[in-house]
């Protein structure tokens, strides 16, 4: 593991995206995400990054 953030690929963030999913952890797997999304240069790939990471509080629903 690099101690520098800039040296992370898009990989790593989606690597630690899936580690905070399976913590239970959605919003900082969907940030996370979304930061691999941004340095993927492929326009279609990134779409994808993101719609198998959404961000949780668009898609919560309330209860009473």
């Amino acid at each position: 593991m690099t101690r520098d953030p800039a040296d992370l690929t898009a990989a790593d963030h989606l690597d630690a995206a899936r580690a905070m999913t399976a913590a239970d952890r959605p919003y900082l797997a969907h940030l996370l995400a979304e930061e691999a999304a941004r340095r993927t240069a492929d326009p279609a790939t990134a779409a994808g990054i993101r719609a198998s990471f959404p961000d949780p509080t668009a898609t919560r629903t309330e209860t009473d």
